[in-house]
């Protein structure tokens, strides 16, 4: 892609997030206005104890899959060595 082309894409990037956060910022006492007159409260971000509950969470379902999967080869394994200790006998 031509240079020019990139620089004009990254400037219109950077414009449309320098605009988007201005928009949000102008609208914000609006918005809490708003929120006043209807009673319906701000969602709250999610905390960073919710964000590492979620990713303990994730962890711990990977690691269930990773000893099942284990679990499954050394049965595999085992059985294998069985079959080729009968064969021998």
């Amino acid at each position: 892609m031509n240079k020019h082309f990139e620089d004009a894409r990254y400037y219109l990037k950077r414009a449309g997030e320098t605009a988007t956060r201005g928009v949000k910022e102008e609208l914000e006492p609006v918005e809490e206005r708003f929120r006043e007159l209807t009673g319906n409260e701000k969602e709250p971000e999610p905390g960073r104890l919710d964000k590492v509950k979620t990713d303990l969470k994730d962890l711990q379902q990977r690691a269930e899959g990773d000893a099942e999967q284990a679990i499954k080869d050394a049965r595999e394994k085992i059985g294998d060595y069985r079959q080729s200790e009968q064969s021998e006998a």
